[in-house]
């Protein structure tokens, strides 16, 4: 259970202030009020980083840029049109950032001991594809189906996350421990 909360709590810091975004624009909180709280979400999390000397995370610095262009644009714009396809540029964005090969080992937990990185890697790029297909169907939703939209942006994104986040947990699970046991036979046949 602590591998599961020690990966999951890295994706959510990471993720954290776009979430934040996207949950208070879906509950039609003003644009505003939005982009001030997502863009301190994001500043203090990259103070908080710097002032502990921990590595700050391109997606921290990604979501950062992205809350502050996308949440002025909006705010300038004032059009429910964008609003609603921002997200598919933010989740672009966002997965030409996670294209970036093994962006994902910082998540494995030190339990694992490496065992599992190139299934990391594998589930990096999966990731990336996620969030690309998110971003297509938001569009097509956003201008087709308009008025199914905000049902779309409350389920369809998260409940994809959560599903591919248990998929992969299971996944790099499997692999490390079958890796451990095979460790463990090569270990007992050698003594």
């Amino acid at each position: 259970m602590g591998s599961l909360i020690f990966a999951g709590r890295g994706l959510l810091q990471d993720l954290l202030p776009t979430i934040a975004f996207a949950i208070l624009v879906a509950l039609k909180v003003d644009v505003r009020i939005c982009t001030a709280v997502a863009a301190a979400i994001s500043i203090g999390q990259i103070a908080f980083f710097a002032a502990t000397k921990r590595p700050i995370a391109p997606l921290q610095w990604a979501s950062l840029g992205l809350v502050i262009v996308f949440g002025t644009a909006g705010v300038l714009t004032d059009d429910a049109r964008f609003l609603m396809a921002k997200p598919s540029l933010i989740y672009a964005i966002v997965g030409v950032v996670m294209l970036r090969k093994g962006w994902m080992l910082r998540y494995l937990p030190p339990v694992a001991g490496g065992r599992g990185a190139g299934v990391m890697v594998v589930f990096g790029y999966v990731w990336a594809g996620l969030m690309l297909l998110t971003s297509v169907a938001n569009l097509v939703t956003a201008v087709w189906f308009t008025a199914f939209w905000p049902a779309f942006l409350a389920i369809f994104p998260i409940t994809s996350k959560v599903a591919l986040f248990a998929v992969q947990y299971l996944s790099v699970r499997h692999v490390a421990m079958r890796q451990v046991r095979a460790e463990q036979l090569a270990q007992a046949q050698a003594a």
